[in-house]
C-alpha cells in the first residue's frame, strides 16, 4: 500500500505554476522531507528536465520507495537518509531545494539547522524553495492557521507555525536572500530564497 496524503494532490498543482518558471533553468532538485513520495512523483513527471532527489527519515522510505517503483520515472531518485539535524549532509550537485509543508512539524533547533543546512548545499545562485504556512509579525494570517498551530502544538509542543521573519533571518546567515514570497491557496505561501554569499 502507497501511503497518501490528500493535501499533496490539493496543492501540487498551485505549487508546479510557481515551480516551472523559477526552475526553468535548473537540472538538479533536492527535495527536503519527501513524505509519502506524492509531490516528487508529480513535478518529476511534469519537469522532465530536472532530476529530483528524494530525502527523509527512514521511517518514510519505503512509501516513497512504492510510489517511485509505481511512476517508473527515470529523473526520480530513490530516497537519501537525511534528518537535518545531521552534522555532515549528503554531498550533492544540486541547483535547488524543495520543502513543503515541513518546518511547522520541525523543532526549532531542526528549522535552524534544515536552513544551514540548505545554505551548505546551495551554490551560489541556487535556490531554497519552501511551502506552508507561515506568520508575519508574530501574527497568524488566519484563523484557521491559529487552529492548526494549536493542533500542531498539542502534538509535539516544539512544532508550529513558523515566523517568516525568523526564517528570513536564518537565511541571511546562511548567506541568502529573498527573492519572492507568493501567496498560495488556503492561506500558505510559497517562500523563495537564493544563494548569494557563502555561509557568515
Amino acid at each position: 500500500m502507497r501511503p497518501y496524503a490528500a493535501a499533496c494532490d490539493e496543492n501540487r498543482e498551485p505549487i508546479l505554476a510557481v515551480l516551472k518558471p523559477l526552475l526553468h533553468e535548473s537540472e538538479a532538485v533536492l527535495e527536503i522531507g519527501s513524505g509519502t513520495g506524492q509531490h516528487a512523483v508529480y513535478f518529476g513527471e511534469q519537469l522532465p528536465h530536472l532530476t529530483w532527489q528524494t530525502s527523509d527519515q527512514l521511517d518514510y522510505h519505503a512509501g516513497i520507495r512504492a510510489w517511485l517503483q509505481s511512476a517508473q520515472l527515470p529523473n526520480v531518485y530513490p530516497p537519501l537518509l537525511l534528518d537535518v539535524r545531521q552534522t555532515e549532509w549528503p554531498k550533492l550537485q544540486v541547483d535547488a531545494v524543495f520543502s513543503a509543508n515541513t518546518l511547522h512539524i520541525m523543532s526549532e533547533s531542526a528549522v535552524q539547522a534544515c536552513v544551514a543546512g540548505v545554505g551548505g548545499v546551495l551554490p551560489t545562485g541556487g535556490l531554497f524553495i519552501v511551502y506552508g504556512p507561515f506568520n508575519y509579525g508574530g501574527q497568524f494570517t488566519s484563523a484557521s492557521n491559529a487552529r492548526f498551530d494549536q493542533w500542531l502544538k498539542q502534538r509535539d509542543p516544539d512544532s508550529g507555525i513558523r515566523n517568516f521573519e525568523d526564517l528570513h533571518g536564518l537565511a541571511i546567515k546562511a548567506g541568502m536572500e529573498l527573492q519572492a514570497d507568493y501567496e498560495m491557496p488556503v492561506n500558505n505561501r510559497l517562500l523563495v530564497w537564493r544563494k548569494i554569499a557563502t555561509n557568515t
